[in-house]
């Protein structure tokens, strides 16, 4: 894509757009969703939309992988106990999707399920059905995470990190 055309398209978009996507009560949904998902096993999820790129990212010509990745290291989604952190993360300028786990989940989960995941997103994102898309995307992560790293019965749910969607 031309330079130029994907900065003014990350341009146009903002934070006001990321919040007509997703208002307060599908925020609220959302969160209540990631506290829930995790009282059932020892991982963390985090969710992150944003309606374009950096003006950083886009001068170096990065991508949502790339912006992706410097978010679970900023929100600290590596930092979990287990190293079994997960970011979805949601580019609306690009309608790009991109999932990145910490590598004790990556353990044990291959590129097809996760890419399985960022499909079924795909389609509700296209669809504009983007709190739907989302939740799936947390019951599937929870799928896993409860298969590979169950709550022990009788121990607390430590919350290591945030469970309300961050958006930019």
């Amino acid at each position: 894509m031309n330079r130029w055309l994907r900065l003014l398209r990350h341009r146009w978009l903002d934070e006001g757009d990321a919040r007509r996507a997703l208002g307060p009560d599908a925020l609220a949904r959302l969160e209540a969703r990631v506290k829930a998902s995790e009282s059932r096993h020892g991982g963390e999820i985090r969710v992150a939309v944003e309606a374009g790129l950096p003006l950083s990212y886009l001068w170096r010509g990065l991508s949502a992988r790339d912006r992706a990745v410097a978010l679970f290291g900023k929100l600290r989604v590596w930092d979990t106990e287990a190293d079994n952190g997960v970011l979805i993360y949601l580019l609306l300028a690009e309608h790009a999707i991109e999932i990145v786990a910490d590598r004790g989940l990556n353990r044990h989960v291959g590129a097809a399920q996760w890419q399985a995941i960022v499909a079924g997103m795909r389609e509700a994102f296209r669809a504009g059905r983007f709190e739907e898309g989302l939740a799936a995307a947390i019951d599937a992560v929870d799928a896993l995470l409860a298969a590979h790293f169950p709550r022990a019965p009788g121990t607390a749910d430590v919350n290591e990190l945030p469970d309300a969607p961050l958006l930019g």
